[in-house]
């Protein structure tokens, strides 16, 4: 499955954006999807992830009520709705998938997109 995420961009403080990551070459539906960033100078972490029907879904604790994760099967896309965004944002945010099983651990994924930038300023 190839992956494409989209949406990054430079926002304000407080500001919101909505990153989506599409895929090709092999349905979503069967396959946990995560978010994970990478700031400049430090190792990938784990933003949020969904299971494959939806049901389950994660959050690291610095983003949990300001992040929403969602997918829509239909449309073979998973979102990742990020509110009141700061600087500590700011970072490269990759979509990954795996198959099977639900993680929160960067290393259980085997699908990755090319990432997408945000940038937050103060």
């Amino acid at each position: 499955v190839q992956l494409q995420a989209s949406g990054g961009g430079m926002v304000q403080a407080g500001d919101s954006l909505r990153l989506s990551c599409a895929a090709s070459g092999r349905t979503l539906s069967t396959l946990t999807v995560g978010w994970f960033r990478q700031a400049p100078g430090k190792e990938r972490e784990f933003v949020a992830a969904i299971s494959w029907s939806g049901a389950t879904t994660s959050y690291a604790d610095s983003v949990k009520g300001r992040y929403a994760i969602s997918r829509d099967n239909a449309k073979n896309t998973v979102s990742l709705q990020m509110n009141s965004l700061a600087p500590e944002d700011t970072a490269v945010y990759y979509c990954a998938a795996r198959v099977p099983g639900y993680s929160l651990n960067v290393r259980d994924y085997t699908y990755w997109g090319q990432g997408t930038l945000v940038t937050v300023s103060s």
